[in-house]
C-alpha cells in the first residue's frame, strides 16, 4: 500500500512513538527516532529495544535513534510528532527552524494545551512556518502501541486540511496490517482524541468503585454525547465523533486494562490519591492534564459537560470518588437528545 520509500522522523520515543517508528519501517521507510536525552537515545540505538516504554520488541534495521533534534528533522519529508501534548510547543518550537519548507507534519499526540485551551492544530499555527502548519496532518484512533508493534490489524484516521498532503501521508503509513482512513475534520479528530481520555478516567473510576458494566456503558455513551457537544461548538462535524477518532477510540480506552487513563481511574476508584497514582506511573496519562483543560474549555464555551466536571472535581480537587460520581445520577432528568 505504501508509496516509494520516504525518509521520516519520529519525534518522541515513548511507547507510541516507538511503535510508529516500527510502522514506518514496516511500510518501507528509513526512520530517525528522536529520544529526549543522550543516554536514553544511546541505549536504544545500542540495544535496539525500548525496555522502558515498549519492551519485548526489537527495533527494525531501518530505524536509527538520536537525541539531536536538528539531525532528526533536517531534510525529512515526513516528521511525525509523538511527544506528550504539553511538550509540543517547546520541542517543535525549537525544531521549526530546521524543518524542510516542504516537510509534512504528522501529529500523533492527543491533548489540549493547558493555559491557552488550544488544540494541537492551533498550537502548530503559532509555532510552525505557515505553509507547514497549513499542510499538517493529525493521526488519531483506537490503537495501542504494543499491538501496532506486533503487527496486529489496526485502523486509524488521518485528518488534514490539504487533500493532496493528507492522501500522501495516508499512502505512506498504510500497510496490510494498518489501515488509514482520511478526514478533513481536523478539529473533530483532535477534540475526540483528547477528551476521550477524560471519559476513560471516569470509566476507570466507575469500575474501581464496582459500579458494573451498565454504568460503564452509560459513561461511554453519555461521554460521547459530551465530547460531541464540545466539538460541534468548536466547529467540528457531529458525524466525526461516530468514527474511529470518536466512538472507536473512546470504546477502546474506556474498556481495556491496557489504557493508562483507565488505570488512573481504577486506582482512584480503589481509594488511591492522585499523588500516589502519578508517583507510580512511568508513562504520561494525558487525561489527567486534559481533564483540567477540558473543564475550563467547556466553561468558556458554555457547553454542559457533567462527566468532565465530575472528573475535574475528583482528579484536581480531591473530591471523594463515590459521592462525586453519584452526582451524575442525581442530575435533573432530560431528553437523551438534549
Amino acid at each position: 500500500m505504501a508509496t516509494e520509500p520516504i525518509p521520516a522522523a519520529v519525534i518522541g520515543a515513548g511507547s507510541y512513538g516507538t511503535c510508529l517508528a516500527f510502522l514506518l519501517a514496516s511500510a518501507g521507510h528509513d526512520v530517525v527516532l528522536w529520544a529526549r536525552g543522550e543516554a536514553f537515545a544511546a541505549e536504544l540505538e545500542a540495544t535496539r529495544e525500548n525496555k522502558l516504554y515498549l519492551p519485548g520488541f526489537q527495533l527494525p534495521p531501518a530505524v536509527h535513534v538520536t537525541s539531536d533534534l536538528e539531525r532528526a528533522v533536517s531534510g525529512k519529508p515526513i516528521v511525525m510528532g509523538v511527544t506528550p501534548s504539553h511538550a509540543i510547543r517547546d520541542v517543535f518550537g525549537r525544531a521549526a527552524g530546521w524543518l524542510d519548507p516542504d516537510a509534512v507534519m504528522v501529529n500523533a499526540s492527543k491533548g489540549l494545551e493547558d493555559g491557552t485551551l488550544l488544540t494541537i492544530d492551533e498550537v502548530y499555527r503559532q509555532i510552525l512556518p505557515a505553509r507547514i502548519a497549513a499542510r499538517a496532518t493529525f493521526l488519531s484512533g483506537p490503537t495501542f502501541a504494543a499491538e501496532i508493534a506486533a503487527g496486529m490489524p489496526s485502523a486509524i484516521v488521518l485528518a488534514g486540511r490539504d487533500p493532496e498532503t493528507t492522501q500522501l501521508v495516508q499512502r505512506a503509513i498504510s500497510t496490510d496490517r494498518f489501515r488509514t482512513y482520511s478526514s478533513d475534520d481536523v478539529t473533530g479528530v483532535l477534540v475526540g482524541g483528547a477528551i476521550k481520555n477524560v471519559v476513560a478516567i471516569a470509566a476507570g473510576v466507575s469500575d474501581g468503585l464496582g459500579f458494573g458494566s451498565n454504568a460503564r456503558a452509560a459513561l461511554i455513551t453519555r461521554g460521547l454525547a459530551e465530547i460531541t457537544r464540545i466539538g460541534v461548538t468548536m466547529g467540528a462535524r457531529a458525524e466525526t465523533f461516530a468514527g474511529l477518532s470518536g466512538m472507536g477510540d473512546l470504546v477502546l480506552t474506556c474498556s481495556s486494562d491496557t489504557s493508562r487513563n483507565r488505570k488512573v481511574g481504577l486506582a482512584l476508584g480503589q481509594g488511591k490519591t492522585m499523588a500516589e497514582i502519578l508517583g507510580d506511573m512511568r508513562m504520561v496519562a494525558e487525561g489527567v492534564k486534559t481533564t483540567k483543560v477540558a473543564h475550563e474549555l467547556a466553561l468558556k464555551l458554555g457547553v454542559p459537560a457533567p462527566i468532565t466536571d465530575v472528573m475535574h472535581a475528583i482528579v484536581h480537587e480531591g473530591a471523594p470518588a463515590r459521592e462525586t460520581m453519584q452526582r451524575l445520577m442525581q442530575r435533573a432528568l432530560r431528553s437523551e437528545r438534549g
